[in-house]
C-alpha cells in the first residue's frame, strides 16, 4: 500500500475479488466484477475521483452487497440512481433504485456531500461479496448470515478478507458497523478475536430504516451524523 493510491489499490483488490468455497444448496455468489461489465468501469472512475489519495479513512461496514447497489455498481451502498445524480458517473438512463442506497446518500448530504464525506470514509462490507437464493424461480438478496451453514462456509473468506482490507490506510480506532443485530454481534465476535478495532459503533441499517421506519429518516441521519462526530 506504501507506493499505492487507496483507488490503485482499489481497482486491484476489486479484479481480484473471488470466492471459491463451496456454498449450501439454492444460494449463489452476487460478483458483479464479473458478471456485469459495467460495474469495474463505474467502480474505478467512483475510486478514482474520491480515492486518488493516501489519507487515512474511518471505515463503515455492511452486512453484504446488494443486487440493485453494489450489484450493479461495485460501490458499497451506491446505486446506478445515486451514482448518476450525485457524481454523474455512469449515465441517466435506465437507473436503479436501491432503498439503502438513498438513505446513504440524503446522510451523505447532510454531512456535506459527496466530496466531504468520502474524504472522511471508507463503505465496505464484512462480507464483500453478496449471495442471492432461488426464491419461486427468482433470485432475492441474501445475508451472509441468513443461515449458519453460509456463515460457516463464508468465515474464512471474510476474515481474509477484513485482513486485506485493512492494508488500506483504516482508522482503526472505531468503525461503524451498519446493523444493530446480527451484522454488529458478528464483526463483535470477530473482533473480540482478531483484536482489528478499538471500538465498534453500531448504527441501524439504512434498508431497515427505510422499511420501516421511514416517517424517522431524518432522525436517523441526525444519529449517524452525531456518531461520526462523537466517536
Amino acid at each position: 500500500m506504501r507506493h499505492k493510491t487507496i483507488a490503485a489499490w482499489m481497482r486491484q483488490f476489486n479484479r481480484e475479488l473471488d470466492i471459491t468455497v463451496e456454498l449450501p444448496s439454492k444460494i449463489v455468489a452476487m460478483n458483479p466484477f464479473k458478471e456485469n461489465p459495467l460495474a469495474l468501469p463505474r467502480a474505478d472512475a467512483f475510486y478514482n475521483r474520491f480515492y486518488s489519495d493516501k489519507v487515512e479513512r474511518r471505515l463503515i461496514l455492511g452486512i453484504n452487497p446488494g443486487r440493485l447497489g453494489a450489484g450493479e455498481t461495485g460501490i458499497p451502498f451506491t446505486d446506478t440512481k445515486r451514482l448518476w445524480e450525485c457524481a454523474r458517473i455512469g449515465s441517466g438512463q435506465q437507473l436503479t433504485h436501491e432503498p439503502s442506497s438513498a438513505f446513504v446518500y440524503r446522510m451523505i448530504e447532510a454531512y456535506g456531500g459527496v466530496d466531504s464525506f468520502y474524504n472522511q470514509f471508507l463503505i465496505s462490507s464484512i462480507c464483500p461479496l453478496g449471495f442471492l437464493m432461488d426464491k419461486n424461480g427468482k433470485r432475492v438478496n441474501y445475508n451472509y448470515y441468513d443461515s449458519p451453514a453460509l456463515m460457516d462456509a463464508v468465515e474464512p473468506f471474510v476474515l481474509a478478507m477484513m485482513e486485506r482490507q485493512l492494508q488500506l490506510p483504516i482508522d482503526c480506532d472505531v468503525v461503524f458497523c451498519l446493523g444493530t443485530g446480527k451484522n454488529f454481534h458478528y464483526l463483535e465476535g470477530l473482533n473480540s478475536e482478531h483484536g482489528w478495532f478499538k471500538q465498534i459503533v453500531p448504527l441501524e441499517h439504512p434498508r431497515y430504516i427505510m422499511q420501516y421506519k421511514s416517517r424517522d429518516v431524518e432522525v436517523y441521519i441526525q444519529k449517524y451524523l452525531r456518531a461520526f462526530e462523537s466517536a
